[in-house]
């Protein structure tokens, strides 16, 4: 099965235009904000999954009437040219929605400006249901038989790359090798419940790059002038508001033009896993 955003099929034409006018909300310090471009095609992955459904608005509940998010798993940034995107400009978004497994979705947004490509952002979700109110860590899959989605799976080359990430069975991924040994500082951060978490009460999915990146200007001295190429992450957990994060430096690569590193990320109090994140970063002239 695959989605397109259209006009027709659940009445997203006002909601999911093919286009947004750029202006200051929209930038960072070297061009178009990460951050904002993560949430915006988050946004729009939801809303493919209601169009998928039948339905206006993703407001998912399972079979009990309890309700039932649709959170990321993977997310990845190809191609990217932020700093190509200026103010007053028109970014567009094509974007469409894959069936990858019984239980899981894949959309692909692809971005231009002025006619020219400006990257591609690729989404991986599954559905999960609290089984303790308000207790993120009772957080588990629920299976699709009690959603109206209907197709068959297509194959998706970046499930296949995060399964093994997902299953923490692999050697080498971004040109790091998992069982060497390599920088090891870290940078402990207690997200913020006004600016981290999102209106589920989970720590939102933009917000693990951004603790990445704020560990990369505290720890790393990185350059100013950096701006996102490509970067993987691979979710596996979430915390409670209050609870803090370490931000673990695994492996460093520098370049006259820019920097390389991954970075998991832990839960302070248990020392659990929650995200690697993969991230390429070059110097804007």
């Amino acid at each position: 099965m695959t989605v397109h955003v259209s006009a027709q099929a659940g009445g997203n034409e006002g909601l999911l235009p093919s286009s947004v006018k750029i202006g200051m909300p929209h930038l960072s310090l070297t061009g178009l904000s990460e951050n904002w471009l993560l949430k915006e095609c988050g946004h729009r992955h939801w809303f493919l999954l209601a169009e998928a459904a039948g339905e206006p608005f993703p407001n998912f509940r399972d079979a009990a009437g309890d309700q039932v998010y649709a959170v990321f798993r993977a997310v990845r940034v190809k191609d990217a040219r932020l700093a190509a995107v200026q103010e007053n400009e028109d970014l567009h978004f094509t974007s469409t929605l894959l069936r990858i497994s019984r239980t899981q979705f894949e959309s692909r947004h692809i971005l231009t400006c002025r006619g020219g490509a400006i990257g591609e952002i690729e989404m991986i979700s599954s559905f999960v249901k609290r089984q303790v109110a308000n207790v993120n860590r009772s957080v588990a899959r629920v299976t699709l038989e009690a959603f109206p989605f209907a197709g068959k799976v297509e194959p998706s080359a970046f499930i296949e790359s995060a399964a093994g990430l997902w299953s923490d069975n692999w050697v080498e991924h971004f040109g790091f090798y998992r069982a060497r040994s390599y920088d090891h500082r870290h940078l402990v951060i207690r997200p913020n419940p006004s600016l981290d978490f999102n209106g589920a009460r989970f720590l939102y999915f933009s917000s693990f790059p951004a603790l990445v990146d704020r560990t990369e200007w505290e720890v790393l001295d990185a350059s100013p002038s950096l701006a996102t190429v490509q970067r993987e992450i691979f979710y596996y957990g979430n915390i409670e508001p209050g609870e803090k994060v370490v931000v673990q430096v695994n492996g460093v690569r520098h370049a006259e033009s820019g920097l390389e590193h991954w970075c998991t990320l832990l839960r302070e109090c248990d020392e659990t896993r929650l995200a690697d994140i993969f991230t390429r970063r070059l110097a804007v002239s």
